[in-house]
């Protein structure tokens, strides 16, 4: 990774984390050399980004980590930009549409748009599911770097089943992940709810980075032709979300 990728990488991993963490672990778990770690740990915290207790010797995410979130909040430039392709998508094809964020090992979702006559759905803004039960986080997790999922995905303890699917290990996702970036999009089918299933596609910043997961939902007795056609559509509207958020 670059010198970029790991100070983000590091700032994810605390974001994952209930307590502020000794930079050996942090370290560890990313798979960094630890000199390489102290020293961006040392210029995030000169950012405020990271909290360093001198004590204990300890990080954590800092104040300026806050405000950016807070910035996030005010501006929602995401769903400023990405809700009209939603919409659009919705009625170019009759079905569900919804966009979702990684959040540690979540999706949350942030944009819901709803055929009509299309089936409820369990997800609406602000709902956060496992991100290897769904679509839109297995897309996500399939462009991040190696270090990340493996960061975020340390033990077996850390996996969720539901309805006896979803993988169990670190090695069971990496080659989920694997097959859904051959195909260049995920799918899921009555994972998530019984009778339903999605396929995503990847949403891009313009640091090749996934900034988003847009997937669509639909009954799961449709014809694989519907299907494929579906796919090629989400994924060619991520595309161009991706290119708005500066993605080449």
């Amino acid at each position: 990774m670059s010198g970029a990728s790991d100070a983000i990488a590091l700032l994810q991993l605390l974001a994952t984390k209930a307590t502020p963490q000794p930079g050996a672990n942090l370290a560890r778990e990313l798979g960094l050399p630890r000199s390489t770690t102290y020293r961006l740990l040392g210029a995030l915290a000169d950012a405020g980004l990271v909290s360093h207790d001198a004590e204990d010797r300890r990080f954590g995410l800092g104040p300026a980590a806050y405000e950016l979130g807070s910035a996030y909040t005010r501006q929602a430039p995401l769903q400023r930009v990405a809700l009209p392709a939603v919409r659009s998508f919705v009625d170019r094809t009759g079905q569900n549409a919804h966009l979702a964020v990684l959040h540690g090992r979540d999706v949350l979702y942030v944009i819901e748009e709803r055929a009509p006559e299309r089936p409820m759905l369990v997800t609406d803004v602000g709902v956060r599911l496992p991100a290897t039960l769904t679509a839109s986080g297995l897309v996500m997790l399939a462009y991040l770097p190696s270090a990340q999922v493996r960061a975020l995905f340390p033990g077996r303890d850390d996996f969720v089943q539901r309805n006896g699917a979803g993988p169990t290990s670190l090695t069971a996702l990496r080659s989920e992940l694997a097959q859904v970036r051959a195909r260049g999009y995920a799918q899921e089918n009555g994972t998530v709810t019984k009778g339903l299933a999605s396929v995503a596609a990847c949403v891009l910043d313009h640091t090749g980075l996934p900034a988003a997961g847009l997937a669509c939902t639909f009954t799961d007795d449709l014809d694989a032709a519907t299907r494929a056609e579906l796919a090629r559509e989400v994924t060619a509207s991520a595309a161009t979300l991706s290119r708005r958020l500066g993605h080449h």
